[in-house]
């Protein structure tokens, strides 16, 4: 069943409950570009509930959450809600997201790219992580086959 409103707080419970990580921040993202930006101030306001000795791994989306947050608030001139500030979302270790993290140059380059939202709590995701389907689409659709993509810097 889905939620009146996915807000973060829904979305870091899914995951909480088992639900992938990517399909519930997918899921926010769509309320947050396509069925509720009206909205987007009450998508974040909530704070999340992490539990208390969560795993790792928790923490770790915990964090990544709070950097969405803050992120998208930045991008979209929205006031970022204080929760987000808790000292308690950094990483003490860096943690590399992304196709190939684990090798030192994709590494090299998360950290050239990544948003500070996400450096500053030690994630290093890079600028794509967060994208707007939406955007893209309509971005795709006005593309010729000679017009460079902004994505790839080669031709589409």
């Amino acid at each position: 069943m889905w939620p009146e409103l996915q807000n973060m707080r829904v979305t870091y419970q899914q995951i909480t409950q088992g639900e992938r990580p990517w399909n519930a921040l997918g899921d926010f993202l769509s309320y947050w570009f396509g069925y509720a930006p009206d909205r987007r101030e009450e998508l974040v306001k909530d704070p999340i509930q992490e539990l208390e000795g969560a795993a790792p791994d928790l923490h770790q989306w915990a964090v990544f959450c709070a950097a969405s947050v803050e992120y998208l608030c930045q991008h979209s001139g929205l006031p970022c809600p204080d929760w987000v500030t808790a000292p308690t979302y950094t990483l003490s270790e860096p943690w590399f997201i992304g196709l190939g993290a684990h090798k030192p140059q994709a590494q090299a380059r998360l950290l050239q790219e990544t948003p500070d939202p996400f450096s500053r709590r030690n994630i290093y995701c890079g600028n794509r992580v967060i994208a707007n389907k939406y955007e893209l689409a309509e971005h795709s659709r006005g593309l010729s086959p000679s017009t460079p993509s902004p994505l790839t810097s080669e031709p589409a």
